[in-house]
């Protein structure tokens, strides 16, 4: 057999090795940036637990809250009082007979002061600061039976209950709740989920106590025990960082591996070019 024979079976070798050693690194690659992708990786591990233990959350009345408050009975000349309204613009109208004018009442909100209170009609200042809408609603029916001899329904509604979501998400923003209740996953739902820079496992959530003195918590979204924190429900005002990895602020275990990947490949393909250099 002749000398090119040898060379050319050198040279398939060669980059038999090359390949293998190029998707070897690939596949390392993928897997290592793939096991900080998923959400609640251990929850096959944690579901039963977090059944168990996962409790209902009412939102609690913070201050500088904007609430409506109204009240209702089968007399509404009783409730009109303790109803906070200003009407709105008239709007005129004919009718077969008579001209008539109608206006819509419009509910006014109450601010709560830093001290958690409010000044209701008739009624004065109430403590509502703490309360679960539910509680506030009892407090005021208790506060009522003095001059409704009939139990009233008192509604309380939070009129500014938003959270706000910022960093590594599709779509950042502030969003209005308008049930009044939002977990952790339902809020990064709606600004369209974490691109592939945010690290799941460090999600920073600040929150601004009843006092005005605000926490950074770190929460760990590949973990199934986040559901079980006091963190996952949000409050009102809550914010979500969702900090990059070091793909987007210099390199990541992401960037990293491709930042390997492409080394890896430029030295393999450099090593194989010399080598089929020297045995031409």
């Amino acid at each position: 057999m002749d000398q090119s024979f040898f060379n050319n079976t050198r040279v398939r070798c060669i980059w038999r090795t090359v390949s293998v050693c190029l998707l070897a690194v690939a596949l390392f690659s993928s897997c290592r940036s793939y096991k900080k992708v998923p959400y609640l990786q251990d929850s096959d591990i944690m579901g039963w637990s977090i059944a168990r233990e996962a409790t209902q959350y009412d939102a609690k009345i913070m201050p500088k809250d904007l609430l409506t408050i109204v009240v209702s009975c089968t007399s509404p000349e009783l409730a009109l009082p303790f109803n906070l309204t200003v009407a709105s613009p008239y709007s005129q109208g004919t009718s077969s007979s008579n001209n008539y004018i109608t206006s819509q009442p419009t509910l006014q909100t109450y601010l709560v002061s830093n001290g958690g209170t409010v000044d209701f009609p008739v009624l004065g200042e109430l403590k509502l600061g703490g309360l679960t809408k539910n509680e506030a609603e009892q407090l005021i029916v208790e506060k009522l039976k003095p001059y409704i001899k009939e139990t009233p329904i008192v509604t309380v509604r939070m009129v500014n209950y938003k959270i706000s979501v910022l960093g590594e998400v599709a779509r950042p923003g502030t969003f209005t709740i308008n049930n009044e209740k939002v977990n952790l996953l339902e809020a990064l739902a709606m600004a369209g989920d974490m691109t592939v820079y945010g690290l799941r496992d460090n999600v920073k959530l600040i929150r601004e106590d009843a006092a005005g003195k605000q926490q950074i918590v770190t929460l760990d979204l590949n973990q199934s025990e986040t559901l079980l924190s006091p963190y996952y429900w949000l409050q009102q005002n809550d914010i979500i960082y969702v900090t990059p990895n070091k793909a987007k602020a210099r390199n990541s275990d992401i960037g990293n591996s491709t930042s390997l990947w492409f080394s890896a490949t430029s030295i393999l393909v450099s090593l194989a070019s010399l080598l089929v250099t020297i045995l031409k």
